[in-house]
């Protein structure tokens, strides 16, 4: 018998502490595991009996990298409990956010994390003696988008300006027409990503995913639409829990998502853009065909050519919102709670984003739910993990152990986000009660 262990015990660029454990038997793919060990944060709890109003400022909290998904998925949940629909003006803006946030997060991943696995190096820091002209776009990108989210959010981490039924301030038109010309700039080099992206050597795989994403009416999807998949999903929010589960494995902090009906499932860039294809404005279609995509994405590997499609798409949206934008009378509409439960999903830049708030009619919140991207990807991570190491044993030890951690950063994991859970078992012996966290 031959075994061969592929180990990597601290991933490097992604976000949270993640390790992985691979090995093989006799040519065969035993056993894969994603081990996912950063202590759990427990936001789910602390959400307990706090007032509804404070859901986008604590989940706001859970990233740094993507504080708007947080906070748009509670108060569209929040309001949703509450039999109100914000429209107009202020809808707008928060789509003008919620692209502020993918194009930094998409910008951050492109350049400083998934570069280096495709041109060769250890990391950014590294590539920047070689390749000092592309980092710099991207990190002019990046600022971009981080002038959204100031401009509209009151700073660029962790905003606070986000508010159940609207926002606390509303922007000036000057504030916004102000970024308008860094902003036609980043379009500009958001179609250089594109095609400079097209050109990076990607290893042919592809699988047969189970692709989950939202799908609007009329729009890419950002904060809206119908939870569908390329398999006969297609519910609203308030039938997530019926499609979908999470489950507790013994090598991670952080939950797995599965569909209850078929298994592992794939959220996220490749997911959004496949199903959405035809939602993309066509300037945007055109630049994605001719950078080799197609109308449907299944190479995991891709999904840094995708994911500038999407940053494409966000400068666009952008640019298209501040010029018809007209500042309404009033920053928010009237939220009052009443006991009930709400659902919402959006699309954080690594996928689709579910929440679920009982509150009282006092508008305590008696339980939230919250299912990031990442814990629902984990399973695909896994599975991809298991075809890539068994199309690839005739590479020696080192270049397998990066052809893994580069299939891993393809899904951007954000793994602080995923370790939230908490699962409280209380034994009443004798008169007492005995704990035991799980």
């Amino acid at each position: 018998m031959t075994r061969r262990t592929i180990k990597v015990d601290q991933l490097a660029r992604v976000e949270g502490e993640g390790a992985l454990h691979a090995q093989v038997i006799d040519g065969k793919v035993e056993h894969v595991e994603l081990n996912i060990f950063e202590p759990p944060r427990f936001f789910e709890a602390f959400l307990q009996g706090r007032d509804f109003r404070e859901a986008p400022d604590i989940t706001a909290r859970i990233c740094g990298i993507c504080p708007v998904a947080y906070q748009m998925s509670s108060v569209h949940a929040m309001e949703a409990a509450c039999g109100v629909t914000v429209g107009g003006a202020l809808r707008d803006l928060r789509r003008l956010l919620y692209c502020g946030e993918w194009i930094e997060s998409h910008v951050l991943h492109i350049y400083m994390l998934h570069a280096p696995d495709f041109l060769g190096y250890e990391g950014a820091v590294d590539m920047a003696r070689d390749h000092a002209a592309l980092l710099q776009r991207g990190l002019r990108m990046k600022k971009a988008g981080n002038a959204i989210i100031t401009v509209i959010g009151g700073r660029e981490v962790h905003p606070v300006n986000v508010r159940v039924g609207g926002f606390y301030r509303l922007p000036e038109r000057r504030e916004l027409t102000a970024l308008h010309d860094e902003l036609n700039w980043g379009r500009d080099a958001a179609l250089e990503t594109v095609q400079w992206a097209a050109g990076l050597p990607f290893p042919d795989f592809e699988r047969d995913y189970e692709l989950v994403a939202l799908r609007p009416a009329d729009e890419y999807p950002l904060n809206e639409g119908r939870i569908v998949s390329n398999k006969g999903i297609d519910t609203d929010a308030a039938g997530f829990e019926d499609i979908f589960e999470e489950i507790h494995v013994a090598h991670s902090t952080a939950l797995h998502g599965n569909t209850k009906a078929r298994g592992a499932y794939l959220v996220g860039p490749l997911a959004r853009y496949s199903l959405n294809f035809d939602r993309l404005p066509e300037s945007v279609q055109a630049a994605a065909m001719e950078a080799g995509l197609g109308r449907e994405c299944r190479n995991p590997f891709k999904s840094i050519v995708v994911r500038a499609v999407e940053v494409l798409f966000a400068f666009d949206e952008a640019l298209r919102i501040i010029d018809r934008y007209e500042r309404p009378d009033e920053p928010s509409v009237p939220v009052e709670p009443r006991a009930a439960s709400g659902q919402w999903a959006t699309e954080a830049p690594r996928g689709l984003l579910y929440h679920r708030y009982d509150i009282a009619a006092d508008g305590s919140i008696r339980v939230a739910k919250i299912v990031p991207p990442t814990s629902q990807n984990q399973p695909s991570v896994e599975e991809d993990l298991r075809d890539v190491i068994a199309a690839n044993l005739a590479l020696d030890d080192d270049a397998l152990r990066g052809r893994c951690e580069q299939t891993i950063r393809n899904y951007d994991p954000c793994i602080s986000c995923a370790t939230h859970f908490l699962k409280l078992n209380v034994r009443r012996e004798g008169g007492g009660e005995t704990c035991d966290a799980s």
